[in-house]
């Protein structure tokens, strides 16, 4: 199946989130009872709802988008060039409207893909429940609803390394490790962006870190196809 996509179809994404608000007390007290539920599920028995809060950023009731990636490839010449583009900032509707743009305009037929590491248990689900919470209609290739599973058009890079084992999670940091490409968690991971958002006030760091994690699982996908790697020279940032 995958050598059958053209590679030009495919958008690769991925996203940024943080807890909605900068620390467990600075939420309205009706967020701070539902959180404190929340906590008792996700949290170990001794740690309290304040410090379970580092995690709040990865569910989107409790967390928002702050930047939102996209790579996609385009012919240039006699090689390819892989464009990449961020949506970023404190305006989460603003950053929800202009990814949805770029959908409605380039990505909307039954030809288009997108493409992210995990991202039908995370990024793909997150961005739709944020979008209703804003208000924002779905565009057609996020609104699965109804759809039978061959009219979705999602890829996930980790779903195709599991090969129908539904125990294994891999992270992109291990794939990226196996498979001889070069890793996008140099400068910071993960767990660092509520710190770099909230504290440090640096989000060109987070942008710079979420760009990597897109031309990685780029790069994932074209081991997966048996294709050369991209090179810098063949990266564009728009």
């Amino acid at each position: 199946m995958l050598d059958k996509i053209l590679l030009d179809k495919i958008l690769f994404l991925d996203i940024e989130t943080v807890p909605a608000a900068p620390d467990y007390h600075s939420l309205p007290q009706q967020m701070q009872a539902l959180w404190n539920k929340k906590a008792k599920l996700i949290g170990k028995p001794e740690e309290l709802p304040e410090e379970v809060y580092e995690k709040a950023g990865i569910y989107a009731e409790f967390g928002k988008i702050v930047c939102i990636s996209v790579g996609l490839f385009r012919p240039k010449e006699k090689t390819i060039e892989f464009r990449v583009k961020s949506f970023y900032g404190n305006d989460e509707k603003e950053i929800l409207n202009s990814f949805f743009s770029l959908l409605h305009k380039h990505f909307n037929t039954p030809y288009h893909f997108l493409c992210a590491h995990n991202g039908k248990e995370f990024d793909f689900p997150y961005i739709c429940r944020r979008a209703i919470i804003n208000s924002i209609p779905l565009p057609s290739i996020l609104n699965i609803a109804g759809k039978k599973p061959w009219e979705v058009q999602h890829l996930d890079t980790m779903e195709l390394w599991k090969f129908g084992d539904y125990k294994n999670f891999t992270s992109l940091e291990l794939l990226t490790a196996i498979l001889d490409i070069p890793s996008p968690k140099d400068q910071m991971d993960g767990s660092e962006v509520k710190i770099y958002y909230w504290i440090k006030n640096d989000i060109e760091s987070i942008v710079t870190y979420c760009q990597k994690d897109v031309i990685a699982i780029a790069q994932v996908l074209l081991r997966y196809r048996r294709e050369a790697l991209l090179d810098e020279n063949q990266i564009l940032y728009t």
